[in-house]
């Protein structure tokens, strides 16, 4: 999320299942009434509760998704994009369509021949409802190029790899740069994040492994194979005591070299950006080997939370200290870390207190202004459907679902 953005979404999202999985199904299938979905494949698809919740929740009839870390009813590219991602492992596609044309009309102006969504849209201050803010954000532009290519493959929908394409080429031309000492690099949004004295902004969590896999495999003559590559190295270089930045600082120390520093206007702080980058590592392939390069460097939040039983809020990199008591959507973020790491047990452990926070935020009778806020539901969304088998990583990034063998029309492998 761009820079202006950081300090209004930290102080928001701080005021806001292997256990018993068909209890947890009954609860939310009954929580909320499961909406119509018209029906284009010839299958019966996997029952996925959390993700008809979701969307009853968070996504309204004309595919803007209501994105609450910041304001009320706001919306934002990342929510969007995380809505066309579970619309696409839920086989929605007609979800998925109202999702990727609202955002596509109200944050890029029906141009994304030629133009990253902006990442913020919603009532300004003059009342009118329109987009607030047209930086992009990189990770949302990267997670809506990925929803679309797997869209195209999985449905036979070329004119969505069209789309995918053309977003691609934009993000090469407006984020893509070149780091001395390090090679390309994708910037975390086109404005504020190119600093004077030859000093860049980068945020780790913005570039999932799988996704970057992915872009390579679709243009693999383009850079991201090297972006893949440096963003393993920006994380183990940058990582102290086993924990990771929400944002990184590079700087440049000649017109051939340069240095991870501190983030110069977050610090050395990792918290609710932070999160997503063990989620991502932990969701990948296990034969995908920088993710297993950085999974064994990464130890401070499988320490902490062995230690404590709970994942902390917010974390001090270059001193190793943890404060602050994390909100259930970190819990989940953990499930796949920590099986990766090697504790089965205690990822189990994370899954059911997840799954009875979800219950008792659904039984509350003011749900709806309780939370789980859209942060605390996303990531447990990510987390739990990794872990029913809902949608799994392969190593080329792309996307291995569970409505593939019951649905007919998939693309052959």
């Amino acid at each position: 999320m761009p820079v202006s953005s950081m300090s209004s979404r930290a102080v928001s999202l701080r005021q806001c299942l292997r256990g018993n999985v068909r209890r947890l199904s009954v609860v939310l299938a009954l929580a909320l009434p499961v909406p119509a979905i018209a029906a284009t494949t010839p299958c019966e698809l996997p029952a996925w509760p959390l993700w008809q919740t979701y969307a009853t929740r968070f996504v309204q009839a004309d595919g803007r998704v209501l994105e609450s870390s910041l304001e009320n009813n706001h919306s934002t590219s990342e929510g969007q994009s995380y809505g066309m991602l579970f619309a696409l492992i839920g086989n929605d596609q007609a979800r998925f369509d109202k999702l990727w044309r609202w955002t596509s009309a109200n944050l890029a102006g029906s141009a994304t021949a030629t133009r990253l969504p902006g990442w913020l849209w919603g009532q300004g201050t003059d009342g009118q409802w329109r987009l607030q803010d047209a930086n992009s954000a990189a990770d949302a532009d990267l997670w809506i190029a990925y929803a679309l290519l797997e869209a195209a493959r999985l449905w036979h929908r070329p004119d969505y790899r069209q789309d995918a394409l053309h977003l691609m080429a934009t993000i090469e031309v407006q984020l893509v740069v070149t780091l001395p000492g390090l090679g390309p690099m994708v910037l975390p949004g086109p404005q504020g994040f190119v600093l004077p004295d030859a000093l860049w902004r980068l945020n780790p969590s913005y570039l999932p492994l799988p996704l970057l896999r992915r872009l390579a495999k679709e243009a693999p003559n383009g850079p991201w194979q090297a972006i893949a590559n440096n963003t393993a190295t920006m994380i183990a270089q940058s990582s102290h005591h086993g924990f990771v930045a929400d944002w990184v600082g590079y700087q440049g120390t000649s017109a051939q070299s340069g240095v991870f520093v501190s983030d110069p206007i977050n610090g050395d702080t990792g918290s609710y950006d932070a999160i997503r980058a063990y989620l991502w590592l932990g969701m990948s392939d296990a034969s995908e080997p920088l993710a297993a390069l950085l999974l064994k460097r990464l130890d401070g939040m499988a320490r902490s939370t062995v230690a404590t039983g709970s994942p902390p809020e917010t974390v001090r990199i270059l001193h190793g200290s943890v404060q602050g008591q994390s909100p259930f959507g970190f819990w989940a973020a953990l499930i796949p870390y920590l099986e990766a790491k090697g504790h089965p047990r205690l990822a189990d452990q994370q899954r059911q207190r997840v799954e009875l926070a979800l219950q008792e935020a659904l039984a509350r009778p003011d749900a709806d202004a309780s939370p789980p806020r859209y942060y605390n539901f996303m990531l447990s969304l990510f987390a739990l459907g990794w872990a029913d088998k809902h949608y799994r990583f392969r190593e080329d990034g792309t996307l291995k679902l569970s409505w593939e063998t019951a649905c007919t029309r998939t693309t052959a492998r």
